[in-house]
């Protein structure tokens, strides 16, 4: 028996229903491209152009053709939730809709979905792409991000990629075609996005502690950064200048918000004022702000201010201010120094590390989240190396780094020629003889080959443990390493008695007496 589009359509009607609401979310009215896309999928169901070609209960799969300026088929798996089409464009097409249209209009109006949709048009993006300015390119966000945020809920985190992206791709498509506004337009539309989704967030109460929240977040960041880099090396126009104005107001706004992203906004934060608003004038009016400024957000304000007076070289208020650093804000202090590095300010970053060096211990080992702690204990060994310590405060800080910073220690230790506290470190944590090697084994063997005899016993030991020929042979190798260094030090005779007495502590392992014999360790 077969099967028509009503008999499809009733049978799937939940799937209809969301799919098309979730069309209706991409498509804008005021978007030209979008009316088109929704006039050309009507016109296709109002003149008979989609026939049924195959519907299967068994895997409830529907297949139809539509006869368009060449004939497409769209395919329907009703199980997987998925639909697809045989033409070229890869997002959501007119073929796909007018599917979704067919199949709809057995319980909804065709006419007053359409009449509602249209009703939803303020202004035509294009109209006002069309006049430059800062007020304009703001009404065209709002013009799109009204209806990506028209209600007011929150916003499924799976969901955030694609909604903000199907945004910001309406955006692009009124994109300036002179070369020099390009990137300007590119970040005031990332920031303006960015504004909205932070704001929604916090009056919906979304999670912004998720995977997919801080996915879109640092890809965002990442295209922000770069358009940022651009503009900071290329000349700035003068008819540039209300936007500038725009977008500082705007990145104020994020940075005040009440709570959420912390570290992203005051990183976006410190992007935009340590590369683009350079001005001393700009600058100067900024911290005048903050200064007045008693918002209650979760964003340490004194740590906000120490950045203006590193940009503006006064050094007394950063010492003053400095002295409020705690557990709570010490990272987002030490952004500041990082921001302060690359901008060659070597005398206030170095203020703000010191400083930071008694908090570090507690705020790596405790407060961090264990995932984040190898990573960033690399990103403070970086920083550090760029400052003069004295012998203490190089000490306190690999302490902070725990086992998280060996690799740092490490080169600390072989800088300074202290093997045998090399040794005792690797001793304190093992890891494997590769790692030893990577981390210098082979100059504290070159350096003072007795102080490594410790070690290659302790691994070897930890071979045979295992139980294994494959271990066996692996302690073995071990061994021919240490009898290499105890004959550097003198040692060889040590070394043969050794080798006896692991004979006999492991008589009744054959496997290894066996592999002990084949290496011919205590032949000369």
């Amino acid at each position: 028996m077969s099967s028509s589009f009503s008999d499809v359509a009733h049978s799937h009607k939940d799937f209809i229903e969301k799919t098309l609401q979730r069309f209706e979310e991409q498509l804008h009215p005021s978007a030209n491209e979008d009316a088109e896309l929704v006039t050309r999928a009507m016109f296709s169901v109002r003149n008979q152009a989609i026939k049924l070609r195959n519907y299967s209960a068994f895997t409830q799969i529907l297949v139809c053709q539509i006869q368009d300026v060449r004939t497409t088929d769209v395919t329907i798996s009703f199980t997987q939730k998925q639909i697809s089409c045989t033409c070229p464009q890869k997002k959501l097409c007119r073929h796909q809709l007018a599917v979704i249209f067919k199949l709809s209009q057995y319980f909804i109006s065709l006419q007053d979905w359409l009449t509602s949709w249209r009703a939803k048009k303020t202004v035509q993006l294009s109209t006002l792409a069309s006049e430059r300015s800062p007020e304009s390119w703001q009404r065209m966000a709002d013009e799109v991000l009204n209806y990506t945020f028209k209600e007011q809920r929150p916003i499924d985190s799976f969901l955030i990629s694609s909604l903000l992206e199907n945004a910001r791709l309406k955006l692009q498509r009124q994109r300036p075609f002179e070369q020099e506004w390009q990137h300007l337009f590119d970040l005031y539309m990332e920031i303006a996005l960015m504004k909205r989704l932070l704001q929604h967030a916090v009056k919906t109460g979304m999670s912004m502690d998720n995977n997919y929240f801080n996915y879109y977040l640092e890809n965002a960041f990442i295209r922000m950064e770069r358009a940022i880099d651009i503009i900071s090396r290329t000349t700035k126009l003068f008819a540039a200048e209300p936007f500038f104005d725009a977008l500082q107001l705007i990145t104020r706004d994020i940075l005040l918000l009440e709570k959420g992203a912390t570290h992203f906004r005051l990183a976006l934060y410190l992007q935009f004022w340590t590369k683009l608003f350079t001005e001393k004038k700009r600058l100067t009016a900024e911290l005048s702000v903050l200064e007045k400024t008693n918002a209650p957000i979760d964003i340490d304000l004194n740590v906000v201010k120490a950045l203006f007076y590193i940009l503006l070289r006064t050094m007394t208020p950063l010492e003053r201010i400095i002295q409020e650093m705690s557990l709570e804000n010490v990272e987002s202090f030490i952004d500041v120094a990082q921001q302060s590095l690359e901008k060659g300010y070597l005398a206030e970053a170095t203020l703000i590390l010191k400083k930071a060096l008694p908090f570090l211990q507690t705020f790596i080992q405790e407060q961090l989240i264990p995932i984040r702690r190898q990573k960033y204990t690399r990103k403070l060994d970086v920083l550090y190396e760029q400052i003069d310590l004295t012998e203490a405060e190089e000490l306190t800080l690999y302490a902070a780094f725990g086992k998280f910073g060996i690799e740092a220690f490490s080169d600390y230790l072989l800088r300074h020629a202290r093997y045998n506290e090399w040794v005792a470190l690797h001793q304190l944590y093992p890891t494997s003889i590769a790692y030893l090697e990577q981390s210098g084994l082979k100059e504290v063997v070159a350096h003072a080959p007795e102080a490594a005899l410790p070690l290659y016993h302790f691994y070897a030991m930890d071979e045979i443990n295992q139980k294994s020929r494959q271990n066996y042979k692996q302690a073995v190798r071990i061994w021919r390493s240490m009898k290499s260094a105890a004959k550097k030090a003198g040692k060889l005779d040590y070394f043969e008695n050794y080798i006896d007495a692991v004979q006999q502590q492991f008589k009744r392992l054959r496997a290894l007496q066996e592999e002990i014999i084949k290496s011919n360790l205590i032949a000369s």
